[in-house]
Order: structure tokens, then C-alpha cells, then sequence
């Protein structure tokens, strides 16, 4: 029987999603989350202040562009609960008020601008994405659909909603084209012509090491979602492919020429061919082993993260963008945090499930 398409089960893994999409908004406003003092500013003074004074089309559009899968998730959420103009309504003022919030806390920030363009251009993508949901909402065909591929793929219940948004959490951290395929270290070779000759780097055995891990990570995580583990490798293979395709194009929109395929090193092909090998013999363990593997490999990724490659910066990676705007290394300082928190919490998710 399936299940319907609108209820507060279905609602669980959006609103997870937009939880963590709203985390995604103030880590990214409010960092390097240092020096915080009052610089005199008034928030009503900045709302009145001309918008030509304010605006840049890049930021405008970013913003935009920013909040429109927030309000995406947000109005998809609302929607399976509420009617469509009370979820446009709310889910406009959820946005609003996050934007305004961040808009006044940089008021307190020295490397940070508050801006009436940012508020209303924030506001305009929430908007469209609400709009966006609820349009999406009357094509129960499509989200039927989605619905019956998922119940026929992943288990149910708020345990696994919770690793399918961790899932997602992953994958956003990787698509960071800053750093190699799986990789934890910033690619940070420094601005070159491009046809001169740079001295080979020494293999790094160690980022090896962490992309098996990291793939055994993902891959653990995958075998606690499926109704079928023995697919864990088609799947895992299938998410891989889904990450490669967009780190490619967001290499190739944000870096260098050069630096097009630099996420592709003998260091990550090394580890994910030893993490696939040892992923196929988890297969062959109890459920309780396998969790128990899993959660030894997560310690293992957190210590080699914070010990091995604790001098690894967001910073290291700016040279290879021919974009230098600060946003990237916010891009790169929450793919790094993901890194940090992605071991802890797989562990918290494996804590959650081992008597499901």
C-alpha cells in the first residue's frame, strides 16, 4: 500500500532538509563569526538607505539564488500540512525573518555588510521557491512517483529520514570542486601559465587512507537506509556518479582552466578502489558487525581529519578560482565543516538505529 503523498511522515525528511538548508544560511552569513562589536549602526537607517548605493547584480542574483531551495524545501514542508496560501504566507515569513535576522547580526560583524538589497533580494528567491513548491505540489503524479521510488528503495521512519538527510548533507560537502574526489585536503597548487612545468607532488598515502574511509563512511550509511544492502554498491556508485557530474560542472564554472580536473588525483582513485573492496567483504558481516565496523571507521575518519590534517584551511584553495569573491571561502569553510561533523554525526544516526 502506498503511502499518501501529503502527511506528517512524508513532511519529515523536508523539513530535516530545510533545517539543515537553514544552518547552511547562517553559517554562511555570519562566518568567520569573529570580532563581533557594535559599529553605531542603526537596522531601520540601513532599511532606508537607497538601494543603488547597496546593490550588485552578483550579490542580488547569489542571494536570489541562495534562498530559492530554501524556500523550496520550506514550502514543501508547509505544504504538506497546511493549504497552499497559508504555506506561501508563512513560508514567505520564515524566509523574511531569517534574512532579516542575518541581516542584523552583520551589523555586528567588521568583515560583514548589512544590506537592504540583500534582505529584498533574499526575500524574492524565498518567494519563488515557496511558489515553486506549491506548483510542484499540484503534480501529484510526479511527487507520487518520487514517493513510490523511495518506499521501493529506502526503509521508513524518522531514523531513516534522518540518514537520508544526512546522505544529502554529505553530498553537499563534496561537490566542493575545491577538494579531490572524496578528499579532505584543499587543492591549493598555486597560480600557473598554462603550459609550464611543475615538480610532481609526493603521493600522499594518508589521503588515501581517508577517501577509504571516507567511501566505507557513506557506504555504511547507505547499507542502515536500503530495504536491499546487496544493492549497496550499485547505489553508492550511482550517488558517486550524481557527485562527480556536479563537482565537474562546478569546477568548470569556478575555477581555473587549469585547475579543471585537479579533484581528480591517483590519491582519491587509490581510495576508492580499496573502499569499494573492503565495502563488498561488509557485505559479508551481521548487521550489528557492520554497524560496529562502521562506526570504528567513522572515529578513524575524525581522527585523521583533526589530527593528520588539522593545517588544512579554506584559504589553501582560493588560488585555483579564477572567482575571488568571499563566498567561496564560505563555500569551502562549510564543505571543511561538514568533514568535521559528517563522522560524529553518522555515529549519533548509528547509535539511533542499532535496535530498529
Amino acid at each position: 500500500m502506498k503511502e499518501p503523498l501529503f502527511t506528517g511522515s512524508n513532511a519529515r525528511l523536508r523539513s530535516f532538509l530545510a533545517i539543515g538548508y537553514a544552518l547552511f544560511i547562517i553559517y554562511g552569513s555570519l562566518s568567520p563569526f569573529s570580532g563581533w562589536r557594535s559599529r553605531g549602526m542603526d537596522f531601520f537607517e540601513m532599511l532606508e538607505v537607497p538601494f543603488r548605493l547597496t546593490y550588485t547584480t552578483f550579490d542580488a542574483v547569489l542571494n536570489l539564488l541562495s534562498y530559492l531551495p530554501f524556500g523550496l524545501l520550506v514550502g514543501l514542508a508547509l505544504r504538506a500540512r497546511f493549504g497552499a496560501v497559508t504555506s506561501v504566507l508563512v513560508g514567505l515569513l520564515i524566509g523574511m525573518s531569517l534574512s532579516a535576522s542575518m541581516e542584523y547580526l552583520q551589523m555586528y560583524l567588521p568583515a560583514r555588510i548589512s544590506s537592504n538589497m540583500d534582505l529584498l533580494s533574499n526575500s524574492t528567491g524565498m518567494l519563488m521557491g515557496v511558489l515553486l513548491a506549491v506548483r510542484i505540489a499540484s503534480w501529484p503524479w510526479l511527487l507520487n512517483r518520487l514517493t513510490h521510488w523511495r518506499s521501493s528503495l529506502f526503509l521508513h521512519g524518522k531514523e531513516m529520514d534522518f540518514g537520508l538527510a544526512l546522505l544529502m548533507l554529505w553530498m553537499f560537502g563534496q561537490v566542493n570542486p575545491s577538494l579531490p574526489m572524496l578528499g579532505n585536503v584543499f587543492i591549493s597548487e598555486v597560480a600557473r601559465q598554462p603550459f609550464a612545468v611543475l615538480q610532481s607532488a609526493p603521493f600522499d598515502f594518508w589521503e588515501s587512507i581517508a577517501v577509504t574511509l571516507n567511501l566505507l563512511m557513506i557506504g555504511t550509511l547507505l547499507l542502515t537506509l536500503l530495504r536491499e544492502p546487496r544493492k549497496v554498491v550499485n547505489i553508492l556508485m550511482v550517488v558517486l556518479g550524481m557527485v562527480a557530474l556536479v563537482k565537474f560542472i562546478a569546477a568548470a564554472l569556478l575555477l581555473r582552466s587549469w585547475a579543471l580536473l585537479l579533484w581528480i588525483n591517483s590519491e582519491a582513485v587509490l581510495g576508492i578502489l580499496l573502499g569499494l573492496t573492503l565495502l563488498i567483504a561488509q557485505l559479508w558481516l551481521s548487521r550489528i558487525a557492520s554497524f560496529v565496523f562502521g562506526a570504528v571507521v567513522a572515529l578513524c575518519y575524525f581522527a585523521i581529519v583533526n589530527i593528520v590534517f588539522e593545517d588544512n584551511t579554506p584559504s589553501a584553495a582560493m588560488s585555483v578560482y579564477h572567482w575571488h569573491y568571499g563566498h567561496l571561502l564560505n563555500y569551502n569553510g562549510l564543505a571543511q565543516t561538514i568533514t568535521l561533523i559528517f563522522p560524529i554525526l553518522l555515529l549519533f544516526h548509528l547509535l539511533r538505529i542499532r535496535k530498529v
